[in-house]
Order: structure tokens, then sequence, then C-alpha cells
């Protein structure tokens, strides 16, 4: 759904920033591994490659299932979503034809009339070749609401450092000495079709220490870089600032956000030539919808004489509110079980998307003659359901999206005006469904706390303990897990009779904030007795048993593969290790590490490294203790987190003499794979890997 708090936008800002390589300060003999393209570190990188391709890539499997992986990924039958920017629909594709892609649009009638025609606006295969360089796609600007220029973010080999390059959606070209950013982590937006604003590497003392900017300046058209003009300078212990616009029916609000931590951001107003603190706690988020202040509350707020419940959603006048009124008005409180997912906004309508008991439910509420009115909008209930405006200034107009582990993706359009909405498109079925269904279960954590979690299997399965099983979780950020419909994880693994098990696990964001801060900093822990907690009710209900039982998670998840390798070595026979954080000492040293702080602790304080320390992977793994198989995946190319926490676990764990395969892509950023044949490469090396530690030893 589209988030469209301010709140939720700084929360999931998960980035990044480059770093140069660390020195040795530590005894730590794995420490040239952290040198990311170092002569030494590269040969060492190759050579587990080597080794890792020549036992995993046997034709007989993984050749056939690559391929097939590569076909559901290039197939005409997904669905192209656009994007509505003016009288077109913008999408983005790749294909077997077009292994970076086509930015293209069609005529929005035409989309919607299921016949449409696509016009090429950049060819980034074609890009690569006449610039000799292997630019990714990474985000997209228009301007409005013309919506005749674009900026566009391209980034080398898949990292998130872009360069910024303005595009003319009118000649299809770039726009010649038009606006420029050199490769860093930047972003650009527009104030008017003449003036940005930018946050960039400025020079020295322009970056957080966390890497990111600190300086929002307004940049003007046939100026210099040096002579834009600085609107607002944060803090070096920020986590990063930042400058945009938000156009909300006829108004316009210049905005700038100084990101404090992963939960907390100040908002200052343009008013005049002065930029306005909005009185808020750091922890409230904040958006606006017809001259309302819409604000997201994290925690309890006292205010005006009230106390305001977390998880809450307020509005008032965003006049009054700026001359000191305080009565809000209230839209949504939530219960034990609910929280708020997200809002967007239509012409008319705003629409709240809400998690209650992991069940999808959506409020419209209109706000005329100074009153909300609320009604309930009828969505699937169960799955991954999205609602997202098609032009929020125009129209009361809607796409809605929904899926689940076995019912694949369809797209509708509707208006929010009447109840029917039209089916556009639904993908095929890319793998056999027969006999499948899904099951939620819950089992007690250590603490007795109730842990939900979803299970794909057969319906007659048996309790024999003896089925292959793929338990996933993740446990961070306030980021929910819900069902979606996966086709690599349909092919590779349910077809073959495999279990698949997703784990809702707190640290994440299933029930709200209350669910992720019951496992942040000190408490971390909490999240990995509640994956234990799953793992030991599949076993105990003679799903499966710890031969036959595997885990797989990615980035903080691969935080909890480490924390689950280290743990309980005994619950589980193979783990895949995505992109991890394993080195929690040294974690905040590497790349966007200082950023996380909030989420995991300081390591230079002695209260959190105490903590920090007794989870560790990297820092409590055992010669003596026999560890189930592991395949750790990361990539040269991630400067989001460093490849040096998989490098050195890998390094740790041979030379105790434990089975370890690492595979390293070169390119890719965190997503690990810059094209579809690569992201096709990556499943079929992890479900090779599966094959023959579990199905093969069934």
């Amino acid at each position: 759904m589209k988030r469209n708090s301010l709140f939720f936008a700084a929360l999931l800002l998960f980035c990044s920033c480059q770093q140069a390589d660390v020195p040795e300060t530590e005894d730590d003999q794995y420490l040239w591994l952290e040198e990311l393209q170092s002569e030494k570190a590269l040969s060492w990188v190759e050579n587990q490659n080597k080794q890792s391709q020549e036992l995993l890539e046997d034709k007989s499997y993984f050749e056939p299932l690559k391929q097939r992986l590569l076909s559901i990924l290039n197939s005409d039958d997904r669905i192209p979503y656009v994007e509505k920017a003016g009288k077109f629909g913008y999408n983005f594709w790749r294909d077997e034809k077009n292994l970076h892609g086509l930015f293209r649009r069609t005529l929005f009638e035409d989309y919607l009339n299921g016949n449409p025609v696509w016009e090429t606006v950049l060819d980034l295969d074609a890009l690569n070749r006449d610039e000799n360089k292997t630019w990714t796609w990474k985000t997209h600007r228009f301007l409005y609401p013309t919506y005749d220029r674009l900026l566009i973010s391209l980034s080398s080999g898949g990292g998130d450092a872009v360069v910024v390059r303005e595009f003319d959606l009118e000649t299809k070209q770039f726009v010649p000495d038009g606006f420029f950013l050199a490769e860093a982590k930047s972003d650009a937006r527009w104030k008017d079709k003449d003036h940005l604003y930018v946050t960039t590497d400025f020079g020295p003392g322009s970056l957080t220490q966390s890497g990111y900017p600190k300086i929002v300046k307004e940049w003007s058209r046939s100026t210099p870089l040096t002579e834009a003009k600085a609107v607002f300078v944060g803090e070096n212990q920020d986590v990063k600032v930042d400058g945009f616009v938000i156009h909300d029916h006829g108004q316009s609000y210049d905005l700038v956000y100084q990101l404090l931590s992963m939960t907390d951001y100040n908002i200052y107003l343009q008013r005049g030539n002065e930029w306005v603190k909005i009185d808020k706690p750091t922890d409230v988020g904040m958006s606006v919808f017809q001259g309302q202040f819409l604000f997201s509350l994290r925690n309890d707020w006292a205010i005006g004489g009230k106390t305001y419940a977390a998880e809450s959603l307020l509005a008032i006048d965003g006049d009054k509110f700026l001359a000191g009124d305080r009565n809000f008005q209230v839209l949504f409180e939530p219960d034990e079980r609910s929280c708020l997912e997200g809002t967007d906004n239509t012409k008319n309508f705003l629409v709240l998307s809400i998690l209650d008991n992991m069940r999808n439910k959506v409020m419209l509420y209109e706000f005329k003659e100074g009153q909300w009115t609320k009604t309930y909008f009828e969505v699937p209930s169960f799955g991954s359901t999205s609602i997202s405006a098609i032009d929020s200034d125009e129209s009361d107009d809607y796409f809605m999206s929904h899926s689940d582990y076995i019912t694949p993706s369809t797209l509708w359009v509707g208006n929010f005006n009447t109840p029917e909405r039209r089916q556009l498109q639904s993908l095929p079925h890319f793998f056999s469904i027969e006999d499948l269904h899904i099951q939620q279960f819950e089992a007690a954590s250590k603490d007795g706390t109730l842990i939900p979690y979803f299970q794909v299997s057969k319906k007659q399965t048996a309790q024999d303990g003896k089925q292959p099983t793929l338990l996933y979780g993740y446990g961070g950020f306030q980021i929910a897990l819900q069902p979606s419909y996966r086709p690599g994880l349909g092919a590779a693994w349910l077809e073959q009779g495999g279990v698949y098990v997703e784990a809702n696990i707190r640290g994440g964001g299933e029930f709200g904030s209350k669910w992720h801060e019951a496992a942040r900093k000190g408490n971390r822990q909490r999240s990995f007795d509640d994956f234990i907690a799953v793992a030991e009710d599949l076993v105990a209900r003679g799903v499966t048993s710890p031969q036959q039982l595997a885990i797989k998670g990615g980035s903080n998840g691969g935080l909890l593969m480490g924390a689950m390798l280290t743990q309980r070595p005994d619950l589980f026979k193979a783990v895949l290790c995505h992109v991890p954080l394993l080195d929690m000492l040294r974690y905040h040293k590497l790349l966007a590490g200082p950023s996380w702080i909030e989420e995991y602790g300081n390591p230079d304080k002695e209260e959190d490294q105490l903590f920090l320390k007794a989870y560790s992977p990297y820092h409590n793994l055992s010669e003596e203790k026999k560890y189930p198989n592991v395949l750790f995946m990361t990539s040269t190319k991630d400067d989001r987190v460093h490849p040096g926490h998989a490098r050195k676990m890998a390094a740790k764990m041979q030379e105790q003499g434990h089975n370890v395969f690492l595979y390293e892509n070169t390119v890719g950023g965190h997503a690990g794979a810059t094209t579809n044949e690569q992201v096709a490469h990556n499943v079929a090396l992890e479900f090779s890997f599966l094959k023959q530690h579990l199905l093969e030893n069934e």
C-alpha cells in the first residue's frame, strides 16, 4: 500500500553510505576481508565463488531450475503495473531482450481498456552500450503538474549510490546542460521546473556520521551546484536530512525532515522566508490531506490536557495547529492486535490501510464542512492487499492488487464512490497448487507470548516429522510479513513437496510499534526466541524434524540466521543467510551501520556492548560445535550492508572446520542482482543448496 505518512517514509529509510576501507584497529584476523576492492580480498572471494558454484551448480538440477525461473521472470504474462502521469501510464519492464530494462509508457486510457500500446521512453541497455556503463534503474520523479520532465536516478552496478540526471519526456532525451548530480548518496526533488531541493556529498563536512547528507540546498537551473543555497543544515549525529514538496489539492507545502534515528525525526515547514519546526514529539509522523495535518503516533502523546494512545492517527486543521490549537480529532485508535499499516488519498478520500490480527481492513474518511465521516471499504481480508490512488488530485479512482502464497496476483481498478471494481489482469498459475493449502498457527515463545506463523503445505501432509521445510523470518524495523504470491518459491520448493513457513516474530510490524519495540536494542533476543519457538512447534506438531528443517533470512533477517546458527545449531539442517549483519561489535563502523544504532544499540557503549556481544553471531562461533550447512550470499556492490560480514563469518567458520558455502555476486547491490538472469541464478543456487542438504536426505 502506498505509505503517504512521513513517519513511514522515515521508518523505511533503510539506506546506505559509502565508506573507505576500515583500518585494522581490533584483534580480528579477518579484518582484511572488509577491504571491499583489495586484490587479496577479491581473490579470496573469487576462490569461494568457484568452490560454491562447482558444488552447487549441478547441471541436472540447477540449470533446468534456473531456466524455469528465468522463464517466469521474463514472462509476458506478468502484470505491467503503471504509474499515471498526465495522460500516460509509465512502467519499468525487464525481459529476455531487455536485461537492464525499458522505461516505457502507454496512453492510460488504453491501459485501462486492456490494449496498451507501449512506447519506449528510455532503453537502459542501449544507454549502457552507448556510455559503456552498467546502469541500473533506481528511482524516478515526475515534475508536477506538467509531467513533462523527469529526474532519473541510476546506479552503477546496483549499489545505493546514484547519479541523478534530468530527462525530457517530450523529446525522450536527457536534457542538455540539465540538472545533474554526480555519483553519491544523493536525492533530488522538484520544487518547480527551474528549482530543486538537493541533498548530496557537497564536500568536507557535508555528511553525517552515518555518511548521509546533512545539508539541504535549493538549486536553481543553469547555475553551478556550488552556488546552490543551503536551506537547512543538520547535525553530525543525525542520520540524514531531506527536502521536498507535498502537493495537496491545490496547496503546496515545502518541507525538510531531519532524521534523528530510524524512528525519530523533526519536520520543518517553510512559511514565507522562514523554516518553522513542527511542534510534535520526534516519534510522531505527519502527513497532509485537504489542509488537515495528520499525525501518526508511535507512542502515547500527552498534549492539550489529553493523552492519545500509541498507534493512533490524529487530524487537525493545519492553520489552526500552527496557530497553537491542539484539539485533535481521532481518526484511528488501535486495539491489542491491530495497527495502522499506511495511508493514501484520492481527491476526496483519505484511505487507511489497517492490519487487524494479520487481516486486511480498509477505512475511507471524507472531510466535508469541517467534519470527518468514516466508511468501511470491503477488500480481501487474507493475504497481501494493496490500495493505491491513481491520481490524488483529479479523481477517486484507485488500483487494488491482491495475492497470497497460492493465489496469483490480480490487479483491479475502481472508484471509491461505487462498490464495483473491474479486474484488469491476473497472473497465471506459475506453479501447481494442487492439494496445497495455507494454515495459520501460533507458537508460545520463551516468555509466553504467542507468535503467529503461516504454513503452506499439502492438505494430506503426513505428521511424521519427515517433511522438508523452509522457515523464513525477518523481525526488524517494524516491517510486517504478509502472505504474497512467490512463483519462484512455488516452482522450486512447493512443487517438490516442500513445506514453506513464515514466522511473524517480534521486531517486525505485524502488530504495530509495540511489536517492534518488544525486540529492539537489548530485547533483540526475543525475536530469536520467537523464531526458535516456531521451529520447535513445527517439530512438535510432526511437520518436520531438525534433519529436514532449513531456514532463510536476509539483511536484518541475515542477522537472525546467524543467531539461529550459533544459538540452536541442533535445530536446523541448513541455513540460507543473505546480505547479513553478523559482526555486531563493528556493524556501526561499516557502511550504513551508524544509522541502525537505534535498532540494535551502540557497541561503543559498555552496557550495549554486553547484550550485542551476547548474541553477535561472529563472536559466538565455536570450534567445538557442529553447525548446520550454511550458504552465505552477498554482493561486492552492496553499499548498504557490508559484504565483510558474510566474508568474515565464512572465513572464520572454514578455519574452524565447518561446512560453509559463500557466493558473492560482483554486482547487484543489497538486492544481490541487477538482471532477471542474475535473480534466477541466485534463486537456483539457493534451492540447489537445499536440495543437496534436505531433499536428497529424505
